[in-house]
Order: structure tokens, then sequence, then C-alpha cells
């Protein structure tokens, strides 16, 4: 089961794993054992709220399917069951970027103060250069 807030969980059941075989370095090991792990999770067939359910499919990432399934391959570490927790955090980090709702912003105005801080910086300046021309005698 992965929780995701108080009252958002993914059931075991709705998540598919397959262990494969790692790419990469790893010497006989790499040949011999299966360690790296493959996890499904169908969006449109699962038990989350509607909410995250559209927030998902909307979402804009590579690990997303057009038909809605998410596919996360974990190959970070040697034995499967690191591998299936580093997939499950991956999974979670997914949907709670996805699902996490921006502030939305207020446009705001300078004020009369930082107004006239930047008139007199730019009086300023124009200043220092106007002083840098030639000398006249």
């Amino acid at each position: 089961m992965l929780n995701l807030s108080n009252n958002v969980t993914i059931p075991e059941h709705e998540l598919q794993f397959s262990a494969i075989r790692a790419q990469g370095a790893g010497g006989q090991n790499v040949n011999k054992v299966s360690s790296a792990i493959h996890l499904r999770f169908d969006i449109r067939a699962s038990s989350l709220p509607e909410f995250y359910k559209e927030r998902l499919l909307a979402y804009r990432d590579q690990r997303i399917s057009k038909e809605g399934v998410v596919v996360i391959k974990a190959q970070e570490f040697r034995t499967q069951e690191k591998n299936r927790d580093a997939a499950l955090a991956r999974l979670k980090e997914l949907i709670l970027a996805a699902t996490a709702v921006q502030k939305k912003r207020r446009p705001t105005k300078p004020t009369k103060a930082a107004k006239k801080r930047r008139l007199d910086n730019k009086t300023k300046r124009g200043q220092v250069k106007a002083l840098r021309g030639k000398v006249n005698e």
C-alpha cells in the first residue's frame, strides 16, 4: 500500500511490479540476477479520487503514456527490494508533483520609493558615464 496523504492511498493490487535485468556495469551479477524493477500503474483503472486522476492524466511527463499508464524503471540498487522501494518513492513523488496546486499569482506594482530609487540610480549612472568623456580645456 502506498500512502499519498492521510486519506488517499493506493492499494498494492493496483501496482504491477516486474523484475528485469538491470543495464550497465555490474560484472557477472548483472547477467544472472533480475534486480531492476518495472513499476506499472494504470491511472484510469485505479481507485484514486477523480481530482488526482484528472491532474495526472493532464500532467506532461514522459513516464505517463497516452493510455494513462505510469511506467517507472528503478535499477540504481543491487537488490530488488531497494529498487522496489525506490520505484514506489518515485511514483509517490510524481503523483504529488502532478496534484500540487500552485498559488495564484497576484499582479503587483512597484512602490513610489522603489520608483524613486530606480530613477536616482539611473541619474547617478548617467553622470558617471558623462564624466568619462574627453576633458575640454
